[in-house]
């Protein structure tokens, strides 16, 4: 029994070793992070304008910035290509 169990967590240990961790995970993760940064400030900058063109035009520029930076999180994630993240540092 105590084979069995030792078996076991050995294989899950192995599991969680094999997912995350890796650079593409980190840059995914960055790449999110530092999207969602951009597009906040363009949201706080709309909110601060007292036009309404120039409010939407910032409002579509972030929900822009949000998926461009979703689908290069999912491009270094599933590429396995860390160096996404210096692409859209660049976009940015």
């Amino acid at each position: 029994m105590k084979t069995i169990l030792k078996a076991t967590g050995m294989a899950g240990l192995l599991l969680l070793g094999a997912c995350g961790g890796n650079a593409d995970d980190k840059a995914a993760d960055n790449i999110e992070a530092m999207t969602e940064n951009r597009a906040d400030a363009l949201e706080d900058q709309a909110d601060l304008t007292s036009n309404e063109q120039v409010e939407d035009a910032l409002e579509d520029r972030a929900d822009n910035v949000r998926e461009m930076g979703d689908d290069a999180a999912d491009k270094a994630d599933d590429n396995d290509n860390a160096q996404v993240e210096e692409a859209v540092k660049n976009a940015l």
